[in-house]
C-alpha cells in the first residue's frame, strides 16, 4: 500500500475552511507519501477569506485551494482513491457518493470555524484551533505503520483518530492574524 503515492480526500459542506485546511496540512506533512484533495457536498465556491489568511500567515501557498464539489471525484475521470475523510458532522451525516475502489473512510468531524460569530480576533483563534486539531489528526495518520496494518486494522485506527480532541503538538504560539 505504501509503494504509491496514495490518494487521500477531505470532505465537508461547504469546502471553504476544514477540509481545505486538512488538504493543505496533508500536503505539507505527507512527505510525498500522499496527494490530497478537498471537496463539499454543498460547496461555497470560495475559500474563506479567513482559511486563505491562515494558511498564508503559516507559509502555505495559498493561491491553489479552491471550493469544489466532490462531484468532482465520483466520476470516471476522477483521481482513484484511497481514503476518504470527512470532516465536518455534516457531510458525515449526508449519503456520500459511491467511491470507486471502495477507499477507506472515516470521520474526523471537527468544529467549523466559519460558524463562529464573534470578533475577529476570536474568529481567527476559531480557525487556528481548528487548524490545529486537523494538524494533530493527520500527524497521526501520516504517522501509521500502513504496511504492518491489515485493512480492518486500518480502520480501527482511522476511527480512533477521528475521536482525538485535537491535543497540539503545535507550539503554544500566538495565534495567527490575532
Amino acid at each position: 500500500m505504501t509503494d504509491r503515492l496514495l490518494n487521500v480526500l477531505f470532505l465537508c459542506t461547504g469546502n471553504s475552511a476544514r477540509s481545505i485546511m486538512a488538504e493543505a496540512i496533508l500536503s505539507r506533512e505527507g512527505l510525498g507519501r500522499f496527494k490530497s484533495f478537498s471537496a463539499g457536498s454543498q460547496p461555497k465556491g470560495e475559500v474563506h477569506p479567513f482559511t486563505i489568511h491562515l494558511l498564508e500567515k503559516l507559509n502555505y501557498d495559498a493561491s491553489r485551494f479552491r471550493s469544489k464539489s466532490w462531484e468532482e471525484f465520483s466520476g470516471p475521470d476522477a483521481p482513484s482513491l484511497d481514503f476518504v475523510f470527512t470532516v465536518c458532522d455534516n457531510a458525515a451525516n449526508e449519503l456520500c457518493p459511491v467511491w470507486p475502489g471502495q477507499p477507506l473512510t472515516a470521520n474526523w468531524g471537527v468544529p467549523d470555524p466559519a460558524a463562529i460569530e464573534d470578533s475577529e480576533t476570536v474568529q481567527h483563534a476559531a480557525f487556528f484551533d481548528t487548524y490545529r486539531m486537523l494538524f494533530n489528526r493527520i500527524s497521526l495518520f501520516t504517522n501509521l505503520p500502513f504496511e504492518g496494518l491489515d485493512k480492518m486494522s486500518l480502520q480501527n485506527r482511522l476511527n480512533r483518530i477521528g475521536k482525538e480532541q485535537g491535543r497540539a503538538d503545535l507550539p503554544s504560539e500566538k495565534v495567527p492574524g490575532a
